[in-house]
């Protein structure tokens, strides 16, 4: 090596610096030792001391290179060229470019449009993925290789992987999880080879110093630390700043990162410590009335966009993640946009205003233009039918076709003799000898499937003559390989609308088949039932003498039916007459000069398309002898036509581009073979835009093997026109026809511009040749009705004449718009009367009518009103040096509909030994180099395992079914990179909110105008009380409770269920009230309290609670009511309990002895300081004592007790509740429910605060009802537990949470037919009451009332109640008044703070329910919350409540009045500014409805929306989370739960996954879709989590605050996250 003769020590420190470099580079895997040792050598060149070199041998030295490309870049040494090579033929390097796209000009385009990314040094977010989320899907050795990156049928060359040397390990001070946010994903982080690739693509294996690769581990462990690539220097020096390149071609052009690029701030700070995740709270609770300096942890503050302050964790790991995503979503997109459009109330979107520079036609229009006459020849056969008779009379030892077997050999030749006898005794066996003796299953003008595989040419040429000769129609299809074939169903219909009933195929084919146990043929999906024939010669009748087939003159009934894949994936025939297939026949011979007697070599599908018209039909009207190469053979020696042209000195060859290319990449192994014979080598696939490289390289490094450069000859087809044109063979000697360079950007708006200024976004195409002799070209405007383009317009090409397709069979309608086209000009006026056949090609006619094709109708992708070409993207997708990362160059374009616009989405294999910072980078950068070259932006990259993607029958990719598989979710990724930022340009302009500065009066005025209402409501009124002796009753609950146990001792308040539906214990009155004096003695003797000190009561859900609030009462005490730690999550419950007791200040706990022994317990140590705890008293076994008096407050306006809540935003608040409040509360539920002494409820609740409290403890002993009890934690034990108690005690009102109906609609929905059968009925019940704190879950009740109305529910018996902090209860549905109903609003008024009432089923609309009628004495009306002034009834606004059970207001340790005035005691700005409103936090709406209320008005229904904390600001608009959350959780079916949130306004959506983790990445895209079509909104980060992930609080509700702090704190162990561009 060139280091032995330099003294490293001596060299300048740069230059050190560079080799230090460079040798990480290679430890590192970014470079190949062959890059690695050719920098190198560059770096020592000059220091190196010159030695003389004996030359290299004659035969060490390599051919030339057919590109200029070789020529660059200093030579490697003559002994590495020699072991690189002899590597190079053992390892053929698996994830080889497809060389179909190959295109010099392209890949230097591309390289130039990522050069200038590169001084950008934009960092994009790296998605974050669980290590076993990602298993490899092992490339299973049998399965047969397949390259093909459209859909067409290709397949790359079998080669073994190329052995790549184990990685050094790296330094691990330099893996730190956190290292791959330095190393940004920027254009030149690649640090990949400059000369990986050769100039046909073919990687260099890199020489090994040890012979055996290392086996890699097989098993990875369950969690590796998330990401740790290696360290990458941030700014390179300008001596390796090539190393970015590309492909060696570029290896001379340096791109120098810009002088001034400074690396990025490091912002890898430690992960913070872990915390467990808590019940109830979120990370950093705020409670009302702390002072914010008392907020415990460091935060670092940041504003949510509605001004509240949010405290992030700084060291965060996620946040420095979405804060490069934030930094790439501020840059300015290069493409101009339009203006956004405008969100009109009836149209989401406008098309935007046309951009003036937008390149318009202006040629002249274009004339048809006309094929050269079809000669007429003396000796042309009346049908195709008679030329195989002449043949097979005339000249029956004529070789007609040579068959191969799989190495490549001759296996077996055909004669024009044999085939005919052959056809005959079929065409007699099919129409004589199939059925019994007298009947005829066939008749001629039966249609007959043809199945042979494509090994088997014989067996098909005799079954397609065979057919012919009797008359029946011919179907080739494929050989159907399995029930999950990628399209069989579709195959089916095809067969079924032909009406095929009967398939022939070979012996050995039919033992293929997938067969059922039984031995039969399996019924294949959407297949009609089919008859089986096998037509080998044994089993096949010689016709009587006097037999002869019948040969009339071809006419126009069908001859056979071709069938083709349209671009949605359904199957049609193409119907071909006689005389079309005649015709066809004879304007082929002319145009290709076919002459009796030549040989001619086919590689394509004998089956259909030119494989079928060429070398089945045309070739057995010329006698020619035809050798038929198979995809096999060509699979395991690609060289083998080239030898089947040498050694048959064959004269026309039908091959395609890949078969250029693999010959090619094959042809070093071959020295001897000679092309010379050719005349003709047609080339299927010339029409596609990257067909020219190939052509240009095989001539290149064929035409040392006598190949001429005119025999080269593209041609266009389509199954419906059948050949479109062909270059005609040329005169050796003559000029080759110009090549066109076209715009890209011109193409893209459907004109031909010839490219001079920007060669990054060019296309060259070559023609196609001439028109087909005796044919009529026009070319027509793709879309709308067939208007003839200009000459400078690329439009679709129409073609006139005899021979092409004429239906597709069986469908008129389609037919109609394919076939019978009738071109109008600019004025719409029909040109003529001659119909017209569409071909699916896009071109345009050159100079001297050469034809030129730009691509098909099928792969054309409109996207903002440009079109884009499916093959153009993947061939620029390829020329980013896909060799790490794609599979066989496997790459997928379609486009899918996302909110009104096509979306360009792309999906590759990945190879199995690509690294994921390898796919993301070619990711991100494939991303920049399609918006350079095509100015249009990626909506969607997703690499699959290898060998993943469903394939066509030939081993393409299957374009439709992949989109399909995109589509519904399951084409399991393994990585997924969403760019909807970019691309997504037509989003709804922002909403700009009026100023506040509209007056009280002009608010009212323009509220009258309008015609509506002020939004306002009211319950009845609460009446007044007459009796004395009620007054006393009711004055206090402590009174209410005395006065009960004297004068109705017995009677039974409270009964306690246990999961068996046995009551464990109950209370009477009088039981209660003794219970209560023994407690409140205790609390004055143990605990030694004084009046109006706070006590905590810490208990499980029972009567133990109840006595324990009226024991505090009775001695003067405030209960708190908290629930208890959960004994089995001590670290994430206790946490919470320990928060209230400090907060409220409690002097002492009431609990049990368990409770107490958990309190005090070890495991309680380890989260909180139990030394600390107030004085804990246990309540089980206490003295009988009486109080010395029992307290009795001077004034109702003191507080009865606290209520603690945690809201769903993570706010830990407590209210005072005053003595009035109670009993008007409670007064007002028993007017509602109409409860009183000989009523029985049931109540299935959480008894810790708001209404469910209020309901277990209290009303009972307001109203002397008897209240049966079931804990919801014994639903769990005993699902049925709630249901059969409604049964068994005849209950006619209940209470319930969501979380209960959500356990019983989920574990009893199926077994209603069981209950039914132990007789549980609920006919008894007329009212069932959800209690909750949120808009109603219209949904869950619905599902509720429906699965439960086969053991009796009545429809009418669910409904809601709604409370806030500020008034536990303001609506309760009562047993009177008219039932709820439900309203559908619009959802984009209601995003603007409207209220438009539509039809149900409206798009776009939201279903709201009634939340319960309003409660006696409650007033609500509905207020803005900016200006504070009343709304009308079309506004959405927050809930005022006025009532004499509001709270008193928050309990607070420092007293901060302006925080409860503003929410306790507020008034309006205007209107009536008197009345003290409390404010709920939650919006809503009031409608005035057509029922009527018992005193005859009509009812007023107020419907909760969301509470307004929840809400998310985006864009100006309003959103409900649960909006969202309902759209993506109908996104997929694994989708579990999902909850949204903003971060500096980037919208998070969490779902929890509950099938399989190779689901994960599938859930991406679908998300993305769901919430831009029906939400308009662009989601930022999406992180699919595991079930049960997202917190949720005792009363069901999401804790979206809670979750969204343990993201940011990166504590939520994600499946996936992923950042979308």
């Amino acid at each position: 090596m060139a280091d032995r003769r330099v003294d490293l020590s001596a060299l300048p420190k740069e230059v050190r610096d560079q080799l230090a470099e460079l040798d990480l580079e290679l430890s590192e895997g970014d470079i190949t030792q062959k890059g690695y040792e050719k920098k190198r050598t560059k770096l020592l060149a000059p220091y190196i001391i010159q030695t003389p070199v004996e030359p290299p041998r004659q035969n060490d030295i390599q051919p030339p290179a057919p590109s200029s490309s070789s020529s660059h870049g200093p030579p490697p040494s003559s002994s590495s060229r020699y072991r690189e090579r002899r590597s190079r033929r053992t390892h053929r390097s698996g994830g080889t470019r497809d060389e179909r796209y190959r295109s010099d000009i392209h890949s230097e385009a591309v390289q130039a449009a990522l050069a200038k990314h590169k001084e950008e040094k934009m960092a994009l977010p790296m998605p974050t993925k669980r290590r076993s989320t990602y298993v490899q899907s092992p490339v299973v050795t049998r399965t047969p290789p397949d390259s093909s990156s459209g859909s067409e049928d290709e397949t790359s060359v079998r080669r073994q992987s190329s052995v790549v040397p184990p990685q050094p390990m790296v330094n691990p001070n330099l893996q730190s999880p956190d290292s791959w946010i330095n190393s940004t994903v920027q254009g030149s982080s690649t640090s990949s080879s400059a000369s990986s690739t050769l100039s046909h693509g073919e990687a260099r294996p890199q020489p090994q110093s040890q012979p055996k690769p290392q086996p890699q581990p097989q098993y990875k462990p369950q969690y590796q630390p998330l990401y740790q690539p290696p360290y990458q220097p941030q700014h390179q020096p300008q001596s390796s700043a090539h190393t970015a390149a590309v492909t060696d071609m570029l290896a001379h052009s340096r791109i120098a990162p810009s002088e001034n690029s400074t690396p990025p701030p490091d912002v890898t700070a430690v992960a913070p410590p872990s915390r467990g995740p808590r019940v109830d709270l979120t990370s950093n609770p705020v409670v009302r009335g702390m002072s914010r300096g008392q907020s415990r942890s460091s935060m670092m503050e940041t504003a949510d966009g509605r001004g509240n302050i949010q405290r992030v964790p700084v060291n965060s790991r996620v946040s420095t993640k979405i804060q490069q995503l934030l930094n790439t979503l501020k840059r300015p997109k290069r493409p101009p946009l339009s203006e956004f459009f405008t969100d009109d109330a009836e149209e989401i979107v406008e098309v935007p205003q046309p951009d003036p520079n937008v390149p318009k036609p202006e040629g002249r229009q274009i004339i048809p233009v006309k094929g050269e006459p079809l000669g007429v020849v003396s000796n042309w056969p009346p049908a195709l039918q008679a030329a195989l008779a002449r043949w097979g009379a005339t000249q029956g030892k004529s070789p007609a076709l040579t068959a191969l077997d799989i190495t490549g050999k001759p296996l077996c030749t055909l004669t024009y003799g044999k085939l005919w006898s052959r056809s005959v005794k079929l065409a007699y066996t099919l129409l004589n000898k199939l059925g019994t003796k007298n009947e005829q299953i066939l008749k001629p003008g039966d249609k007959v499937a043809l199945v042979y595989p494509n090994s088997d040419p014989g067996m098909f040429w005799v079954a397609f003559y065979g057919c012919l000769l009797a008359e029946v129609i011919p179907v080739p299809i494929e050989v159907p390989l399995s029930r999950k074939d990628v399209g069989i169903s579709q195959v089916g219909f095809l067969l079924g609308s032909c009406g095929v009933g009967l398939a022939l195929t070979s012996e050995i084919c039919l033992k293929g088949l997938p067969k059922t146990p039984t031995g039969e043929i399996l019924q294949f999906k959407g297949w009609p039932r089919l008859k089986w024939v096998v037509t080998d010669s044994k089993y096949l009748t010689k016709p009587s003498k006097d037999w002869q087939p019948h040969i009339p003159t071809a006419n126009t009934d069908p001859a056979y039916i071709e069938y083709k894949a349209s671009k949605d994936g359904t199957v049609v025939g193409v119907a071909v007459s006689k005389v079309a297939m005649l015709t066809h026949c004879q304007a082929l011979t002319q145009a290709c000069n076919y002459c009796e007697g030549e040989t001619l070599v086919n590689v394509l599908d004998f089956k259909k398309d030119i494989g079928l018209w060429h070398g089945v039909l045309t070739a057995v009207m010329n006698r020619i002898h035809t050798i038929s190469v198979p995809y096999a053979v060509m699979k395991a020696c690609p060289l083998s036509w080239v030898q089947r042209v040498h050694n048959h000195k064959a004269r026309i060859a039908l091959v395609k581009c890949r078969d250029l290319h693999w010959a090619m990449m094959a042809h070093r192994d071959q020295r001897d073979t000679s092309l010379a014979s050719l005349r003709m080598l047609i080339v299927a696939d010339g029409a596609n835009p990257w067909s020219v490289s190939s052509c240009d390289a095989f001539l290149n490094v064929f035409q040392s093997h006598g190949l001429k450069p005119e025999v080269i000859c593209p041609c266009a087809t389509s199954p419906e026109a059948m050949t479109v044109a062909i270059r005609r063979p040329g005169v050796p000697g003559t000029p080759l026809p110009a090549r066109a360079i076209l715009s890209m950007g011109g193409l893209s708006h459907g004109v031909i511009r010839v490219n001079t200024e920007d060669k990054n976004s060019a296309l060259t195409v070559q023609d196609v040749g001439h028109v087909m002799p005796g044919a009529l070209m026009c070319i027509v405007k793709p879309d709308g009705p067939p208007q003839l383009c200009k000459t400078d317009e690329i439009g679709e090409i129409i073609i006139n004449s005899r021979a092409g397709g004429n239906m597709y069979y069986g469908l008129p309608g389609v037919t109609k718009n394919t076939f019978e086209v009738i071109p109008v000009n600019a004025n719409g006026v029909p040109i003529g009367e001659i119909p017209f056949v569409r071909s699916g090609l896009l071109g345009f006619v050159g100079p001297g009518s050469l034809i030129f094709v730009v691509g098909k109708i099928e792969g054309l992708l409109m996207v903002s009103g440009r079109r884009h070409n499916a093959d153009d993207l993947v061939a620029t997708a390829l020329a980013v040096e896909p060799v790490k990362t794609v599979y066989r160059g496997r790459i997928a374009v379609f486009s899918i509909t996302v909110f009104y616009d096509e979306r360009v989405t792309i999906v590759a294999e990945q190879r199995p030994d690509a690294s994921e910072e390898d796919s993301f980078q070619w990711m991100s950068r494939v991303l920049q180099a399609i918006d350079s070259i095509h100015q249009v932006g990626l909506y969607c990259l997703a690499l699959v395992p290898a060998n993943t993607l469903p394939k066509t029958p030939l081993g393409g990719i299957h374009i439709s079914d992949t989109k399909q598989f995109f589509l519904d979710g399951n084409l399991h990724p393994c990585n997924i990179l969403m760019c909807p930022h970019t691309c997504v340009t037509n989003l709804p302009k922002p909403r700009q909110k009026q100023p506040v500065g509209v007056g009280p009066a002009s608010v009212m005025v323009g509220n009258l105008v309008a015609g509506k209402r002020i939004a306002q409501a009211a319950g009845r009124d609460l009446g007044m009380i007459e009796d004395q002796d009620l007054v006393r009753k009711h004055q206090y609950l402590t009174e209410a409770l005395q006065w009960r146990a004297q004068t109705d001792a017995d009677h039974v308040l409270f009964v306690l269920l246990n999961a068996k539906g046995v009551p464990v214990s109950t209370a009477t009155c009088v039981q209660l009230h003794k219970r209560a004096e023994k407690i409140a003695a205790a609390l004055t003797e143990k605990g030694s309290i004084n009046t109006g000190e706070n006590v905590v009561l810490l208990y499980p859900p029972g009567i133990d609670l109840i006595a324990a609030f009226y024991g505090c009462l009775y001695a003067g005490c405030v209960p708190v009511n908290v629930r208890p730690p959960h004994p089995q999550n001590l670290a994430a419950t206790l946490p919470t309990v320990r928060m209230i007791i400090d907060v409220s200040k409690a002097a002492c706990i009431l609990t049990t002895q368990s409770l107490m022994r958990t309190l005090r317990s070890k495991e309680a140590a380890a989260s909180v300081n139990i030394k600390t705890w107030p004085t804990i008293i246990d309540t089980d076994d206490l003295p009988r004592r009486r109080p010395p008096q029992i307290y009795k407050p001077p004034t109702a306006e003191m507080i009865a007790y606290l209520d603690f809540s945690v809201s769903t935003t993570g706010m830990l608040t407590g209210v005072k509740v005053s003595h009035a409040a109670v009993s008007a509360l409670c007064r007002s539920i028993k007017l509602q429910c109409e409860l009183y002494s000989s009523r029985q409820i049931a109540i299935c609740l959480d008894p810790y605060c708001g209404l469910g409290f209020v309901l277990w403890c209290l009303a009972s002993v307001y109203s002397g009802h008897q209240s049966v009890l079931i804990p919801p934690f014994e639903l769990e034990s005993c699902l049925s537990l709630w249901l059969s108690t409604l049964s068994q005690y005849r209950i006619r009102d209940t209470f319930c949470s969501y979380s209960v109906m959500e356990l019983c609609t989920k574990g009893l929905g199926t077994q209603t037919e069981l209950l039914k059968a132990r007789g549980v009925s609920l006919s008894c019940v007329r009212s069932c009451v959800v209690i909750a704190e949120e808009r109603p879950r219209l949904a869950l009740s619905h599902s509720f009332s429906k699965l439960f109305k086969d053991i009796g529910l009545s429809s009418r018996a669910v409904s809601t109640a709604f409370g806030s902090r500020v008034n536990l209860a303001i609506c309760l549905q009562g047993t009177t008044g008219p039932d709820p109903c439900t309203v559908y609003v619009d959802m984009k008024s209601l995003r603007h703070d409207r209220v438009r009432v539509v039809e149900r089923g409206a798009p776009q609309s939201l279903p709201l329910m009634e939340s319960g009628k309003i409660l006696p004495g409650v007033r609500v009306i509905i207020v803005n919350p900016e200006t504070r002034g009343p709304l009308g009834d079309s506004h959405l606004g927050e809930i005022w409540v006025n009532s004499p059970h509001n709270a008193s207001g928050y309990y607070t340790i420092y007293g901060e009045e302006s925080l409860q005035a503003n929410h306790f005691n507020t008034k309006l700005s205007f209107g009536d500014p008197q009345t003290l409103w409390a404010r709920t936090g939650y919006l809503g709406f009031v409608k005035r409805t057509e029922l009527l209320e018992a005193n005859g008005d009509r009812h007023d229904a107020l419907f909760v929306v969301g509470s307004l904390d929840e809400t998310l600001e985006l864009r100006g608009l309003r959103y409900h989370p649960i909006d969202i959350e309902t759209s993506v959780s109908r996104a997929h079916r694994s989708i579990a739960e999902s909850a949204v949130f903003t971060w500096t306004n980037l919208l998070v959506v969490v779902s929890e996954l509950c099938g399989s983790e190779q689901d994960a990445l599938d859930l991406v895209p679908l998300i993305t879709n769901v919430v831009l079509e029906e939400h308009h909104l662009i989601v930022g980060v999406v992180v699919i989590v595991d079930p049960g992930v997202i917190p949720i609080n005792s009363r069901g509700e999401k804790q979206r605050m809670h979750l969204r702090d343990s993201f940011l704190a990166d504590q939520l162990d994600p499946i996936y996250v992923a950042y979308n561009m």
